[in-house]
């Protein structure tokens, strides 16, 4: 998962996630009125290692593997706030969002401009067609790639051509994100 799909994972969530895998594997045991049989079905596991997984008994408990903590960890990623989720999307897709990124930008222009790329702090309020079109490659399951021409795109009418008042022509490259955050509402 890229810097740009984190980034809008942490933006539609209102609480964190579980960190702990104990948290995790109680937290999927709520949403399913506490069956482990559930639980194993969704992780591909037998009930029996959910059972040992999540036992009291000393001497008896089990920690998964690495492939189930991160079986695990997806599985709470797909179910953990589903309403404030979509709640969230839709005032995003509807209002729009403020992107604050730090990444490298460098731009395409008529011949006498700077075209050398450079590292820049920038905080930009983007409309919600930006938002729709986001999520909608991300639903698409579009890569990192797509999602940074598309925000290269909106950050360069947005900041870069002033909404269309100047600078005409400049075409925005947008490479090495190193964090990208989005503040919805």
């Amino acid at each position: 998962m890229g810097q740009i799909e984190q980034g809008l994972e942490r933006a539609l969530r209102t609480r964190p996630i579980p960190s702990s895998t104990e948290a995790r594997l109680r937290f999927l045991l709520a949403r399913n009125r506490g069956s482990t049989r559930k639980v194993a079905t969704m992780l591909g596991v037998s009930q029996r290692t959910v059972q040992r997984w999540v036992t009291k008994k000393p001497g008896a408990r089990r920690p998964p593997g690495p492939l189930q903590v991160r079986a695990i960890e997806e599985a709470v990623l797909a179910r953990w706030q589903p309403r404030v989720r979509a709640r969230r999307r839709a005032q995003a897709e509807a209002e729009g969002f403020v992107f604050h990124t730090r990444a490298r930008f460098g731009f395409a222009a008529p011949a006498g401009s700077s075209d050398d790329p450079r590292v820049r702090w920038i905080t930009q309020d983007l409309p919600g067609e930006v938002a729709r079109e986001l999520f909608a490659a991300r639903d698409a399951d579009a890569g990192e790639q797509q999602q940074t021409v598309i925000l290269a795109r909106a950050l360069g009418h947005a900041y870069f051509r002033e909404w269309g008042r100047r600078a005409h022509g400049l075409h925005v490259a947008f490479s090495d994100v190193e964090f990208a955050d989005f503040s919805i509402g």
